[in-house]
């Protein structure tokens, strides 16, 4: 016997998922009206994060996976960010 399962989302769940990129992006859009000075570059990039997340845990199916495989990305996603971390903090304290 196979030990592999499968799981199929409904049409519903991905019409929802869609429905909620949408309304993030053009969130996204309406905040750029605005001057928020630095805030609107964070405001930018935890939409997007969040956008991010509904792609991955739907269209990727990474809601349906594994413990495994939900720990790999977070993880890669963790050492994606320190390294930027580390590329803005040294091009942060460069001396022209």
């Amino acid at each position: 016997m196979s030990k592999n399962k499968t799981h199929s989302s409904g049409y519903c769940t991905y019409l929802w998922a869609l429905v909620a990129l949408l309304v993030l992006t053009a969130l996204s859009v309406f905040i750029t009206r605005f001057e928020l000075g630095p805030c609107n570059t964070a405001a930018s990039l935890l939409i997007a994060g969040a956008e991010a997340l509904i792609v991955l845990a739907y269209f990727m199916n990474l809601k349906f996976e594994s413990r495994f495989y939900k720990i790999m990305t977070t993880l890669v996603i963790v050492i994606f960010l320190f390294m930027l971390f580390i590329t803005f903090f040294d091009y942060m304290n460069r001396v022209y």
